[in-house]
């Protein structure tokens, strides 16, 4: 480390103000800053000192990320293998799918950060640490197939039009990782839905490659039909078709003990959301017009993108409510209305990104509501004080 921090003190000059390359301070304090604690100093006002800051809080959401990762790229393998009718060992699926996911990864990081390092040179302000999660998070919830000049495109709206437009992380009214697969559903539904864009290989004749979501969606089979090809181990687990990072309830279970018990993470937003999606499910258990009304409630919440949305989107920091009953009203509509999109949208089986979306909108009002009442509730008490 002592080497590192020698070649970035060489450099330095260069960098400051009257250097060669002083417009390019914030792409150098970038990188000086993530590899070590920022040298910057306060002058005036009262301030809170801690040992974590955002760069670290970012670092902790990524190491939440890694069981997921993990399950993700072996599942890509397996998937793969399963498609072509092959056996395969754990090593086997693990370094097919670490080089079907790093193209993902890369494009996603360099196209985002090349993004945020323009707007942040072109206002001469430091880099926004906001993407060091976003551009994780976006490879993980897109098909393994997806085309890598889509996802490029797609970064580019989600951190423009996302965040960049609202004065950069912090001032997002939506999350950015699910405004980039908004943008690709909308503009290229095809390469987001069917059953031939979640398993890398699945034109093979004869083998289908569509979710459990999608196959409820169309009516073709109820939850525990023999005509279904997977089962609830399967489904919680993960052995199942879906999103690079979404499929394995164990592992998001795991990320989200991480984030939770590291207090990055808020417990309330996660239990709300997976309580509003259940009741909600069961709620429609008692009509059963179609497969999805029928599925368990509990079922629904292991299988699609819930678990993940709730865990890693629904919890961000800056586009939730900050409240801490506002966290439970905002976690229960998430949840209510991912089920109802589930159900009633048989085009888009998949609601958890679009209840989140729409939640973000009004993250604000319900913190909004829930702070006026709070002053009126001290206003009261003040005045029976009085009297």
């Amino acid at each position: 480390m002592q080497l590192i921090k020698n070649i970035f003190d060489k450099i330095d000059p260069h960098f400051q103000k009257g250097g060669k390359l002083e417009k390019m301070h914030p792409v150098y304090d970038a990188f000086r800053t993530m590899a070590f604690v920022p040298a910057h100093t306060t002058s005036n006002g009262t301030h809170i000192k801690d040992a974590i800051d955002l760069k670290r809080t970012m670092a902790f959401v990524v190491l939440a990320m890694v069981p997921c990762i993990i399950f993700g790229m072996w599942n890509i393998g397996d998937q793969y293998y399963q498609a072509i009718n092959n056996q395969s060992t754990f090593l086997e699926n693990l370094i097919f799918g670490f080089w079907r996911f790093l193209p993902l990864l890369i494009v996603s990081y360099g196209v985002g950060l090349t993004v945020e390092f323009a707007f942040a040179i072109s206002r001469g302000h430091s880099v926004n640490e906001g993407y060091l999660v976003s551009g994780m998070l976006i490879p993980l919830i897109m098909p393994v197939d997806v085309p890598l000049w889509m996802l490029a495109v797609s970064v580019v709206f989600a951190v423009i039009i996302g965040k960049e437009v609202f004065g950069g992380t912090g001032m997002n009214i939506l999350n950015p990782a699910l405004t980039a697969r908004a943008f690709l559903f909308f503009a290229y539904p095809s390469y987001m839905s069917g059953d031939k864009v979640w398993v890398h290989g699945a034109s093979v004749d004869g083998y289908s490659g569509e979710t459990i979501l999608g196959a409820l969606a169309t009516n073709t089979s109820n939850w525990g039909d023999s005509s279904l090809l997977w089962n609830t181990y399967d489904a919680f687990y993960g052995f199942i078709p879906g999103s690079v990072g979404e499929t394995s309830f164990v592992a998001i279970l795991i990320g989200a003990c991480i984030l939770i018990f590291s207090g990055i993470g808020s417990w309330r937003i996660i239990f709300s959301t997976f309580l509003g999606g259940y009741l909600t499910a069961l709620l429609f258990n008692f009509w059963g017009i179609n497969a999805l009304m029928s599925t368990p409630a509990h079922i629904h919440l292991i299988i699609g993108g819930f678990a993940f949305g709730a865990v890693f989107m629904a919890t961000d920091p800056v586009t939730a409510t900050q409240t801490n009953k506002g966290k439970i009203i905002y976690g229960l509509l998430v949840g209510f209305f991912a089920i109802v999109i589930r159900i009633f949208n048989p085009a888009y089986p998949e609601g958890m990104m679009l209840a989140i979306l729409l939640m973000n909108v009004f993250a604000p009002l319900i913190d909004h509501y829930i702070i006026e009442s709070n002053i009126k509730k001290r206003l009261g008490r003040l005045k029976n004080a009085k009297s």
